[in-house]
């Protein structure tokens, strides 16, 4: 059984680690993980994965290799108390009552990530307005990458992206009609980490 299949985020170009029946246990937990436009459909990125394996000689096993050792670090992440602060009044969606979290590994490149998703009746402004303040408060830095508007921030070798949800984002990742999600301001909290290079996550 295939646990879990995640994309690397678009600015590597990459797509990323499959974790297979050997990988640490908290890849294998069921989740309905968040999807946001940089990402394909987990059937799609499960046949891509394998037929890259099958013209590269790359096996699943080698892709969840990468990830051993990882679940220390993942389960820090997860932990992270900016992934639970949110603005008075936003709420946990149907089917994203759990965080999303796990390895993703490509080309010796490994990553660790967590994600929660929030359903919001407010604006975007809001949003961003809690963020920021939330963030600061936890040592977040606005990230050097990121312009004065984006949601991006930075610590410890680490970046949080805020994310805000579209219909046409969510029907794209198997998501269907949320009204729920896109009826004021829903959004995603972010973040990821590289574990092995010591290279900071971009935004």
């Amino acid at each position: 059984m295939v646990g879990l299949v995640r994309a690397a985020p678009e600015r590597h170009g990459q797509l990323c680690c499959l974790a297979g029946p050997l990988a640490p246990a908290f890849l294998l937990e069921p989740t309905l993980p968040l999807r946001t436009g940089v990402t394909r459909p987990v059937s799609l990125l499960l046949s891509t994965a394998l037929a890259a394996g099958t013209l590269t000689g790359c096996t699943l096993l080698e892709l969840a290799g990468d990830c051993e050792g990882t679940d220390g670090r993942v389960k820090e992440m997860a932990a992270l108390d900016i992934l639970d602060s949110r603005p008075a009044g936003a709420a946990v969606p149907r089917g994203f009552e759990k965080a999303d979290v796990g390895c993703w590994a490509d080309s010796g490149d490994v990553s660790v990530y967590a994600s929660r998703t929030w359903a919001f009746p407010g604006t975007r402004a809001e949003v961003a307005a809690h963020y920021r303040r939330a963030a600061a408060r936890d040592g977040w830095d606005p990230h050097s990458e990121a312009s004065s508007d984006d949601l991006c921030f930075a610590k410890e070798e680490m970046a949080l992206r805020i994310v805000f949800l579209t219909a046409e984002g969510l029907a794209e990742d198997g998501h269907g009609s949320r009204p729920d999600l896109t009826t004021g301001a829903g959004y995603s909290v972010n973040i990821d980490s590289f574990v092995n290079s010591g290279a900071e996550a971009g935004c």
